[in-house]
């Protein structure tokens, strides 16, 4: 196999085990902070374990100078995760993903903004029929009635307001590997999450059985750990625009997984939404 089609088969599995995700978050009863936190460490152990048996040197004077950004950038994940397991939790893992992905429009919107980047047509009319998309899915007077499936879109679309923050924050960031990026930006989420936590939730791992333990080793140790190292180490083998197609992997696993294993319910509305938002997303990633 040659290293472009490792890469493409690297980055087609790490897709995949992220849209499994919800199917483990939702046996583990603790907060969502708190397994958000819970999360990031785990993570953080297997990448410095990594990193230790592959014998990488940190570049300290380059991240020194990225830490500001590595901080806050690792901040907005750690809440973007909050904010996605709360999604999960009040309503469908179709709708929390399909309402997640729209943080690719928000970045598109953002950037001719922040990098005076030419908006075309082409991302005008992306823009538009993604918000009519995510309209279908939001469905009529759902989110004014504070419903349950209201709450859960608004979790949603805030946890892709800080995704696209974390992603926008990363373009600013120079000279720092994929996988030494990710560690420290893990250990910004754990610095940000601990004191959230105690504040608010509080620690509580004795709620946890022997399924909630097992499923939490596999969010943080592998949905997190071992995909992210996965991810980066494809990510640079792969052009942006391969990256993007087979990024969307993840959502489409996710989808089915909602229908097919949870038995949760879409409607032909919230499927055409759905179809629009993910359409209308990757059209746009693609090249003109």
């Amino acid at each position: 196999m040659t290293i472009h089609n490792r890469a493409r088969a690297m980055m087609a599995f790490a897709s995949f085990v992220f849209g499994t995700l919800a199917l483990f978050t939702r046996n583990i009863a603790v907060a969502s902070s708190e397994l958000a936190l819970y999360r990031a460490v785990l993570a953080s152990v297997l990448l410095v374990g990594y990193l230790l048996l592959s014998r990488q040197k940190l570049d300290f004077a380059t991240i020194k100078k990225q830490l500001p950004l590595l901080l806050l950038s690792g901040a907005a994940m750690g809440f973007n995760w909050i904010l996605l397991f709360e999604a999960y939790r009040y309503t469908t893992v179709s709708v929390a993903t399909l309402s997640y992905y729209f943080a690719p429009v928000i970045v598109t919107v953002a950037c001719p903004i922040l990098f005076r980047e030419k908006l075309t047509k082409k991302q005008i009319l992306c823009f538009a029929m993604s918000t009519l998309g995510l309209v279908l899915i939001t469905g009529i007077g759902d989110l004014s009635a504070g419903s349950s499936h209201g709450k859960g879109i608004l979790f949603g679309l805030g946890a892709a307001c800080l995704y696209a923050t974390v992603v926008l924050l990363n373009k600013f960031i120079k000279g720092v590997t994929g996988i030494h990026r990710s560690l420290f930006q893990f250990l910004a989420a754990i610095l940000v999450l601990t004191p959230y936590v105690a504040a608010t939730s509080g620690f509580h791992p004795e709620v946890l059985d022997g399924t909630g333990w097992l499923c939490l080793l596999v969010v943080g140790l592998f949905h997190t750990g071992v995909t992210y190292c996965l991810y980066f180490s494809a990510l640079k083998d792969l052009s942006g625009q391969e990256a993007s197609i087979l990024s969307y992997v993840d959502p489409l696993v996710a989808v089915l997984i909602s229908v097919l294993v949870l038995g949760e319910s879409m409607t032909p509305v919230q499927m055409l939404g759905g179809a629009l938002i993910l359409g209308f997303t990757l059209w746009n990633e693609l090249s003109a």
